[in-house]
């Protein structure tokens, strides 16, 4: 076993630790918020065009619902309508099983529908 790298092992070592998602995602940064996908980050750039215009009066990033003792569910956006109605936004380009199980017991606790993007 080597006790000790030289610093090109080591640089080496560094570039293939960096951790990529595992469903390809691309983290992007905009206004000092980070979001998980480049998708994610064009509907909030979306949701600013809609505010700025009236079509929305507001949204919210990453809300948190407790959905059971130890259990949590973390939407990407909540979306407050002119009408008075609001949108619970998840941007999804993969539904893994944890999200699945998530979405329904969230929308039988809450009596709300997830809307996916």
């Amino acid at each position: 076993m080597q006790e000790h790298w030289s610093i090109d092992q080591y640089k080496e070592y560094k570039e293939k630790s960096k951790r990529k998602s595992k469903y390809g995602a691309i983290k992007t940064s905009i206004d000092g918020h980070t979001f998980d996908s480049k998708k994610e980050a064009e509907y909030y750039q979306e949701l600013k065009l809609r505010l700025q215009s009236g079509e929305i009066k507001g949204f919210c990033l990453q809300p948190i619902f407790i959905l059971a003792p130890g259990l949590k569910y973390k939407a990407d956006f909540i979306v407050f309508n002119s009408n008075g109605t609001s949108d619970v936004i998840d941007v999804k380009g993969f539904k893994t099983k944890e999200y699945i199980t998530k979405k329904k017991v969230f929308e039988d606790k809450f009596n709300l529908k997830i809307k996916e993007i």
